[in-house]
């Protein structure tokens, strides 16, 4: 009764403060902000793409609903730093296949700039899922590839596996993405697949910074777990291959210094002048809640401190760089209807945020914040203001709103999922803890697991040529303007398109094959204004000098 008095007196004390000159000078303070906004136009030295998995626009309300409470406030006034960036957009996450996506062609799109079939990685929408051949015809190149081919360093962190489907997307080429280790493939008489640790490791040893869970698709069955050293649990390859060994064995062999982390304690003591390659995995599988890690030095590091260490080595190179980081695990509390797992993912999703913020200059760096998907968690019922988002349903007296069945019911629910109902009837949550953060919401349509939707998601940027990302767009958008903004990649857009300065400040090539036709042996010249200009003048001397005297 005494927590609800409070609860009650602190809605009362923000309500008194927000009158009506509040509201209008937060109007006016909001308009001044962007009237007095110019685009930045300059050339991105790094990229950072930031992707909540499953951070579904719902699940952005939800979570600074959450981190406000948590901060002793009513909560709806809160901000995520992400949402005071300067510039928003809408995301189409559809595949060539399916209404509802999934985080392998979600993320294809949004990093090769070609929108794919759902549960393919790197590969167009000709390739057939779940098909063992050949793909040389069907692979995309990557803003990880076209970064490297710039001389950027390069480099993911991730709370899911490393061979899961949003980081894979960066390095691998497959038609299905549970090939993350040799034993998931089928037998192929063609031979032609690649598992995508075996990928990672071979085909990717470029990339600089490696950091997340999955250690058992990188050892055979005959050794340890490397996370724990604990002989409980032991790798998952059957051709006996350690590909951990085989990393160590790649940067040996061309004399570069490297660090392989399995927990905080090694992490830390990583010294990033002296580290040019890192390689951490800290779990067999997805790295823990947030919730449930161990926050020891013997544990797992969280997002934001992997987010550190990776911008600390990478940001050595002059020619910058591009870093991807994934708060993986928000999507896989929305699977398991635990909206609290989910919502505190975001809240260390977002620590990770402020962590690149922190660590990199606005002016030079684009910062990409977005989700691949969203999933089907609804924020409902006329709850009170400062009602804890995670409680049942509370009127304005703090009564309970009861529904036609005379039971309460939570602000947060899900459209489908695992049935947590006795029989056919409703569970009374009156007796349940609807804050503990294995509490499962109630659902609407019972499957085993719950689904992402197809609803847009936003788009959040800031930095050189980011106010491109404004509007609804298609998500493989994302892909080209990243390109653009760093004049990465032959993406068919000369690199001084819509920047102020002169063209020779961009160093980018003048001749590009026509993206739209790049089948065809012609070439198509870009020969920017300011330039033409020039060469008219000086003709223009010219003349004058050896024809008009004659």
């Amino acid at each position: 009764m005494l927590l609800q008095l409070y609860a009650w007196g602190l809605v009362a004390s923000f309500a008194h403060s927000q009158d009506a000159i509040y509201w209008r000078n937060l109007a006016k303070d909001n308009i001044n902000r962007y009237l007095n906004r110019k685009p930045n136009t300059e050339k991105a030295r790094n990229i950072v793409l930031m992707i909540g998995d499953g951070m579904g626009i719902s699940t952005i309300s939800a979570a600074r609903l959450l981190k406000g409470q948590m901060q002793g406030k009513p909560g709806e006034e809160t901000e995520l730093n992400f949402e005071q960036f300067p510039n928003t957009a809408l995301s189409k996450v559809y595949t060539t296949d399916y209404q509802v996506p999934d985080s392998a062609a979600t993320m294809t799109a949004m990093v090769t700039g070609v929108k794919s079939k759902s549960r393919t990685i790197g590969v167009d929408s000709s390739a057939v899922y779940d098909e063992c051949h050949d793909l040389t015809n069907h692979t995309l190149s990557t803003i990880l590839h076209w970064s490297q081919e710039a001389g950027k360093s390069t480099g993911f962190v991730t709370t899911s596996r490393v061979t899961h489907a949003t980081p894979a997307a960066l390095y691998a080429a497959t038609t299905n993405r549970d090939w993350e280790n040799d034993h998931e493939i089928p037998n192929s008489p063609e031979g032609h697949c690649t598992d995508i640790a075996s990928q990672l490791i071979y085909n990717a040893s470029d990339i600089q910074v490696m950091m997340g869970g999955g250690a058992r698709n990188f050892i055979p069955n005959s050794i340890p777990d490397p996370t724990t050293g604990k002989i409980d649990f032991k790798g998952q390859r059957y051709d006996r291959q350690n590909l951990i060994k085989a990393w160590k064995e790649d940067k040996e062999k061309r004399n570069l210094t490297y660090k392989v982390v399995h927990n905080t304690e090694h992490l830390q003591g990583v010294d990033p002048e002296n580290t040019d390659y890192l390689f951490g995995l800290f779990h067999k599988s997805h790295m823990s809640y947030e919730l449930d890690r161990d926050t020891s030095m013997a544990g797992e590091p969280s997002l934001a401190e992997m987010t550190r260490k990776a911008i600390q080595i990478l940001d050595k190179n002059e020619n910058g760089f591009f870093l991807m980081v994934e708060g993986a695990r928000i999507d896989h509390g929305h699977h398991a209807i635990k909206a609290k797992r989910a919502l505190t993912e975001t809240i260390s999703f977002e620590r990770a945020v402020q962590t690149v913020l922190d660590m990199t200059n606005e002016t030079e760096t684009l910062v990409i914040v977005t989700a691949d998907h969203s999933h089907t968690m609804t924020i409902a019922g006329y709850s009170e203001r400062g009602n804890d988002i995670l409680d049942v349903v509370k009127a304005s007296n703090g009564s309970v709103e009861l529904a036609e069945d005379d039971m309460p019911y939570t602000t947060l629910s899900y459209a489908n999922g695992p049935n947590n109902n006795f029989y056919s009837r409703r569970r009374n949550l009156s007796y349940f803890d609807t804050t503990d953060k294995d509490f499962k919401q109630d659902v609407v349509v019972e499957l085993p697991w719950e689904t992402h939707s197809g609803e847009d998601v936003a788009v959040y940027s800031r930095g050189p040529m980011a106010h491109l990302l404004t509007g609804v767009k298609e998500q493989n958008v994302i892909a080209y303007v990243m390109a653009h903004a760093a004049c990465v990649g032959d993406i068919g857009i000369p690199c001084e398109t819509g920047r102020e300065r002169p063209f020779s400040h961009y160093n980018n090539c003048d001749i590009n094959l026509d993206a739209s036709n790049q089948n065809s042996n012609v070439a198509s010249l870009h020969v920017p204004k300011n330039i033409l200009i020039a060469f008219a003048v000086l003709g223009y001397h010219i003349l004058h000098i050896f024809v008009i005297p004659v």
